[in-house]
């Protein structure tokens, strides 16, 4: 229990009138009121130690899985399974989630009634955030007192990156429409089937062979190889000293609560966030093209998901995005180096990236190689806040006529996206020429 300064002034006020004026004069009156204090003050610490007797609360959310930008809603049922009235509870939400809504104060709870009230968040920071730690405060009507009780977090709730609306990207295809498939197994149904094997929980009935099922006599199911067709590899660079952020920008605030209206997300000035969002973004857009999309980062550990084209896809690459921060140890072009010989001839690798070491066009230089096709998004560190500058980089890209797409702070990240579609409108169409071009804000 901790003591309000406010009602033990009061008490000893009122103790020190009652002390003295018993010792000068020796009335009843002020000795009744040196007994009236005691009793007064007993009797609050009492309510207060059993003001939160078999009082519990409990957190409910539709769903643990939401975006940046989402308005994520929970339901606070606070109990009072006690014979006891309560004058009032404090509810603390604790949560590290940014602007975490459900704190309030619940008033006149009676005994055996429990009362439920939804509280609603505005997502604006992806990662994983426990729905908790929540404290129970209360005390006496007097305000002497006050008692506390936490309840540790049951559940997280995990945020995943924004996903912005792009029509078009460019995609070179692969430099032939067919061939051998790759000896490599696929989780989705391909024209390439590899064998059998027996079946286990959780393979679709769509893939049974039923052939096989009936003379071995128990449930057999198909094995795919990779089509090979051309791939779209994302190489998001995370390594530690190449992000800049700008930590003096106010944080949203979401005013339209009352209409439960999705507000417009802004993007923290943080370079980290643009390539996280943009990464997002391209996965989305290019897995509902049925496009396999694969995943190379390095923060903070060095991360590869095969290329696939399944719905599943998307949710691993979004689950791993949510949690890559700036703390890799390996460049874009050893990420590039380590992947480049797994990928198909002819397939396209968008590069993430806010550096503006040479490292960059040595990634470059690996990919060409390989007959493998780079896009350069640059994300230009100096309008982020950052001290080393890009635009010395970004010239030696256009000399050398590469796909290269500037991202500025503040820009739109949806109409620069298709601006850079419409200058590289044609590249589908030929697979072995490659064209510059700048795009700025």
């Amino acid at each position: 229990m901790r003591q309000r300064h406010t009602g033990w002034l009061i008490f000893f006020i009122t103790l020190l009138i009652g002390g003295l004026g018993m010792a000068a004069t020796g009335a009843a009156l002020y000795v009744r009121l040196v007994y009236l204090s005691a009793l007064l003050l007993l009797s609050a610490w009492l309510w207060a130690k059993i003001s939160l007797w078999r009082v519990g609360i409990l957190r409910k959310a539709r769903s643990l899985r939401a975006s940046v930008g989402d308005i994520f809603e929970e339901t606070f049922e606070i109990s009072n399974a006690s014979g006891l009235p309560r004058l009032f509870l404090e509810v603390e939400n604790r949560s590290s989630l940014p602007q975490a809504a459900g704190s309030r104060v619940v008033t006149m709870l009676s005994a055996g009634e429990t009362r439920t009230y939804l509280a609603r968040t505005w997502l604006t920071r992806r990662g994983a955030f426990p729905l908790g730690p929540t404290v129970l405060r209360s005390g006496d009507p007097f305000g002497f007192f006050t008692v506390s009780r936490t309840f540790p977090a049951e559940d997280s709730l995990l945020v995943l990156p924004l996903i912005l609306p792009i029509s078009a990207f460019p995609s070179p295809p692969g430099l032939l429409p067919g061939g051998k498939a790759i000896q490599r197994k696929a989780y989705e149904v391909t024209p390439h089937a590899a064998g059998v094997r027996e079946y286990t929980t959780g393979d679709p009935l769509k893939r049974i062979h039923w052939p096989s099922t009936a003379r071995r006599g128990q449930l057999m199911v198909k094995e795919f190889e990779q089509d090979p067709q051309a791939e779209l590899w994302l190489f998001l660079d995370a390594q530690s000293g190449i992000h800049a952020e700008k930590s003096d920008e106010p944080a949203p605030i979401w005013n339209d609560w009352m209409f439960v209206r999705r507000p417009k997300i802004k993007l923290p000035a943080s370079t980290l966030e643009y390539s996280v969002c943009l990464a997002a973004s391209l996965a989305h857009y290019f897995i509902q093209q049925r496009r396999a999309v694969g995943l190379v980062t390095n923060g903070p550990v060095y991360t590869v998901i095969p290329a696939e084209r399944s719905e599943r896809q998307e949710s691993k690459i979004l689950e791993t995005l949510a949690f890559v921060h700036a703390a890799g140890e390996l460049s874009l072009a050893s990420l590039v180096d380590l992947q480049a010989p797994r990928m198909p001839l002819g397939s396209s690798a968008v590069l993430i990236t806010p550096s503006g070491r040479d490292d960059v066009l040595l990634a470059v230089e690996l990919l060409q190689r390989r007959g493998l096709r780079p896009l350069i998004l640059l994300l230009m560190a100096e309008s982020f806040g950052g001290k080393a500058s890009t635009e010395a980089l970004a010239t030696k890209l256009e000399k050398r006529s590469l796909p290269l797409c500037k991202i500025y702070k503040g820009t739109d990240l949806t109409d620069t996206l298709q601006r850079f579609a419409n200058l590289h409108k044609g590249l589908e169409n030929r697979p072995w020429q490659i064209i510059s071009s700048s795009l700025s804000t």
